[in-house]
């Protein structure tokens, strides 16, 4: 399955030699100039997709566009990357579910490790989720009955109250 990066930036130099740089790894690449762009171009189905994604942009800033997915219901991995680091910023995008905020000029092997981590916590956030969406299916599948004698199962309480069926 490819995996591919989205990089939002306004910095057209940055967006390429990076985008060049993924690419030679083997990463899909898809450049962005604005979140609004990200935005308007990010598939419904993102798969194994990952955002690298800088603080200071035109427009929606990194942590707005952070919060905007987040409302979306977006879980794809976001590394923020950053010229212009603080405390209070890292601080506050981490808290919303950023996986990483790297400082520039970040050196490959940083920025490749950052990815491999965000990629693998997406999937396994993507695997949860489908497991708990399955869990749900078969829960809403139940007879009232079912439900009760489940509810009380998972509650330790098994044969509390179970009348015998014979």
């Amino acid at each position: 399955m490819s995996v591919t990066v989205h990089i939002v930036d306004d910095d057209s130099s940055f967006r390429r030699s990076t985008g060049r740089l993924l690419q030679a790894c083997g990463y899909a690449v898809a450049l962005h100039e604005s979140g609004e762009e990200l935005l308007a171009q990010l598939p419904k189905d993102a798969g194994s997709s990952c955002i690298l994604l800088d603080i200071r942009i035109p427009g929606l800033s990194g942590p707005e566009l952070q919060g905007r997915l987040n409302e979306m219901g977006s879980h794809l991995p976001i590394i923020f990357l950053t010229g212009h680091g603080d405390i209070s910023t890292t601080v506050q995008v981490i808290k919303a579910g950023a996986e990483d905020l790297l400082t520039k000029p970040v050196a490959k092997e940083e920025l490749l490790a950052a990815i491999e981590r965000g990629i693998a916590r997406g999937r396994a956030r993507q695997e949860a989720n489908e497991k708990l969406d399955k869990l749900r299916r078969l829960l809403s599948g139940l007879t009232p009955r079912e439900r009760q004698v489940f509810e009380r199962v998972s509650e330790g309480r098994a044969g509390v109250g179970c009348r015998r069926l014979s």
